[in-house]
């Protein structure tokens, strides 16, 4: 996906309990308002941590990640049933148009974030829909997650999916980290 992936190696890391300080399930769904009929997108679900989470609350949830090894482990710890698991680059995503409902994406925008990948989003995603994102910010310690020189500041993402098709309707800069609400226009 992008500028870099995260360590298969250390995949066990991924499913740490901590991470909801940094991103909590309630806090996540407000981000894409899901429905029990939609159809989202994990966007880079590496092991599944938010995708189990997220499974109930939707009718379909495909898992995306650039790396066949981490829907190796997913399947071997477990998946919903309602997961489908896609390998793709979100630059290359293998959806029909508008065919998500929404789609979300946690730690992995500084991933992905590439002008192609944000109009594979707008492509893929039905006017109005919605798209979370969770990630390490640029102006964090750095102290966790990837180095600050690869990760995004909150504006510049809003920068970026404003000029890929889409209305930033919320954004919030934390300590480590930044979270944004935006919707497909119409």
């Amino acid at each position: 996906m992008g500028f870099h992936t995260f360590d298969v190696g250390r995949a066990d890391n991924l499913e740490d309990p901590e991470r909801y300080q940094y991103l909590s399930l309630d806090e996540l769904l407000a981000l894409f308002d899901p429905e029990a009929d939609q159809t989202v997108a994990d966007l880079g679900s590496g092991t599944g941590f938010y995708t189990d989470d997220v499974a109930p609350h939707v009718g379909t949830l495909y898992a995306v990640d650039v790396q066949e090894a981490m829907h190796e482990y997913y399947r071997e710890k477990g998946a919903p049933h309602n997961v489908t698991f896609v390998v793709a680059d979100v630059e290359d995503l293998p959806f029909e148009d508008d065919e998500l409902d929404g789609a979300y994406s946690t730690m992995t925008y500084h991933e992905f974030a590439s002008e192609a990948a944000l109009a594979e989003l707008a492509r893929t995603i039905t006017p109005g829909g919605l798209l979370g994102v969770a990630d390490w910010s640029a102006s964090g310690a750095g102290e966790e997650g990837p180095p600050t020189d690869e990760r995004f500041s909150l504006a510049t993402a809003m920068r970026q999916l404003t000029d890929a098709g889409f209305t930033v309707e919320y954004g919030s800069e934390r300590r480590e980290t930044f979270v944004l609400r935006a919707r497909r226009d119409t």
